[in-house]
């Protein structure tokens, strides 16, 4: 067992590493902390921002975190200061389909286990914080003390679990207040989680959960939280939460993981405070954004920079063969046998996003993550040779097997890219053109598509926001993670394709509407076989099976 000094000793070098007065740092256990949020107002920006975003992704997986975590060991084996700035993993996915969210081999941050479960009550507090807030309002509802209309109640009660059940249901059946049509959402997609990944301190905070809309009245107009006084509740669950996790990876680079919002149902991005902190601490700070670049990236750019002022120095789009197969019609089962031509023709997906990052005026990196067994010198040379065509720095990784030594080509290939001309960062649209154009800039310019069109629900839902003045916002697009389309099915880089929009929620607090895209779902559902499944425990407490 260890000794209260190797708790310590945790605290002490994450604290030197990072320049941090021991003061700020709040040891839970031995191998992680949080700092108090106090630490960044002492500390001023100074490093600089490298967004690790990927291709569509596919079964074969892109390890998107494992690239980010080796990456920034990279930097540090060549002698860099560096610090990563990671969302935090929901559970949905752990016994889900797809794992955890802690990177893999050589390039992981640890306590995987822990930061994978229930990582320091931050998920648990943004989920009472949710439900509090759905009590309250049916509370209110019950005792008529409040103008909402029980049919036009919008704020959902969430859960940090995959549970298709729950979508929709009916509550205060016998009796039970007042008896309507209700639903769950993921953790990961409250608005709550938003507002505390997109504030800047507590105050902030304050503010955005006073303005988050719970519903409207029958003559429909908007009822916001604060009408229910319970704001300071809500912020002491979430007192601690707001403090950043700090952990390490595997070779000792510090890690703020913090905030965990999906791309697909979401904002997709960790908390602009533990991204500040990384900044103020390192030379380099590197982040990612979930999925894909259509998805996450889009909206780090359009959603996260646009409120906290933010902006990547630097840009790296992850791909592997195995995916560029895929998305070249290839079987998951045949991804071992070598084959450039089904590379080549996967190529359109990966010059798409490509594109896509260039759009935001930054040096943009390919990095191909190696899988050393499988991948042939002629397959690598297929995507090399792409990036060539399109002027676009390329740099294989090994950072599975090999960690940071893995990973240097890739980080000195980054920050000489930063000496490349960049031009002033712009968001993709700005917020006094129509929502519908809005939508129809994403679309056209980053998911290739040729128009946008909305149902009659959403052109309804949408008139309601314009009406109580609630339209000025970034749009948030909910959409599939597995194509640039709204239809999963459609891999590569599908042409000629529209995007229909069935509905919108307001997330005023947070500060974007969600435009809910095709067939996608705020709660997601479990896999017939669940990755649960798999994991054990043995009699020592030692947990087995679970995806990294």
């Amino acid at each position: 067992m260890s000794s209260m000094a190797d708790k310590t000793s945790f605290v002490q070098k994450m604290a030197a590493k990072l320049g941090l007065n021991e003061e700020y740092m709040i040891p839970y256990g031995r191998d992680k902390a949080k700092v108090d949020l106090a630490a960044l107002k002492e500390k001023h920006k100074n490093g600089r921002l490298i967004l690790v975003s990927a291709l569509t992704p596919t079964p074969a997986g892109e390890g998107k975190t494992t690239v980010s975590i080796g990456l920034a060991q990279g930097l540090q084996a060549i002698g860099k200061r560096v610090c990563l700035a990671l969302r935090e993993p929901s559970m949905g996915p752990v016994f889900g389909r797809k794992g955890g969210a802690t990177g893999g081999g050589a390039s992981s941050i640890t306590p995987g286990e822990s930061i994978n479960l229930c990582f320091n009550g931050d998920f648990a507090a943004i989920t009472s914080a949710n439900n509090l807030l759905a009590a309250v309002v049916d509370n209110a509802l019950f005792y008529h003390t409040t103008k909402l209309d029980p049919s036009k109640v919008t704020w959902k009660r969430v859960m940090d679990m995959n549970d298709r059940s729950l979508r929709n249901i009916v509550v205060g059946l016998r009796g039970n207040g007042i008896t309507r049509e209700d639903g769950f959402n993921i953790t990961p997609a409250s608005e709550i989680m938003a507002c505390l990944c997109l504030a800047e301190d507590r105050e902030d905070l304050r503010q955005r959960l006073d303005n988050i809309i719970v519903g409207f009245t029958a003559e429909d107009e908007a009822i916001y939280a604060r009408e229910f006084g319970i704001t300071d509740s809500l912020l002491a669950i979430l007192r601690d939460a707001v403090n950043p996790n700090l952990v390490q990876t595997l070779e000792g680079v510090p890690a703020f993981v913090h905030g965990g919002p999906f791309a697909n149902i979401a904002h997709g991005c960790n908390s602009v405070i533990a991204t500040k902190l990384a900044l103020s601490c390192a030379e380099y700070a590197v982040t990612e954004a979930g999925f894909a670049f259509d998805l996450g990236a889009e909206k780090f750019m359009d959603i996260k920079c646009r409120c906290s002022g933010l902006a990547p120095d630097a840009i790296v789009l992850v791909a592997t063969i195995r995916a560029l197969k895929m998305h070249g019609g290839m079987d998951k089962k045949q991804l071992d046998t070598p084959d450039a031509a089904a590379v080549r023709r996967g190529l359109p997906n990966l010059e798409a996003h490509i594109e896509s990052a260039r759009r935001f005026g930054r040096p943009v990196t390919v990095a191909i993550n190696l899988f050393a067994a499988t991948d042939t010198a002629e397959e690598i040379a297929v995507v090399q040779e792409l990036c060539a065509q399109m002027g676009v720095n390329c740099a294989v990784a090994n950072v599975f097997e090999k960690g940071g030594e893995g990973a240097k080509e890739l980080a000195q290939t980054v920050v000489q890219s930063m000496q490349e001309h960049t031009s002033t960062f712009h968001p993709l649209y700005e917020l006094d053109i129509p929502v519908e154009e809005r939508m129809r800039i994403i679309a056209t310019s980053i998911y290739g598509a040729k128009d946008v069109v909305l149902t009659r629900a959403a052109q309804k839902k949408l008139a309601l926001l314009d009406k109580n003045g609630l339209t000025a916002l970034p749009v948030c697009m909910a959409k599939t993670q597995n194509s640039l389309s709204d239809d999963p099915s459609l891999i590569g880089r599908p042409t000629g394709f529209t995007i229909t929009v069935r509905d919108f929620e307001i997330a005023n607090g947070a500060g974007f509407l969600v435009a809910l895209c095709g067939d996608i779902m705020r709660m997601p559902a479990l896999p017939k076989v669940p990755a649960a499944t798999a994991i054990r425990v043995d009699a020592a407490g030692r947990i087995s099976g679970m995806k990294g």
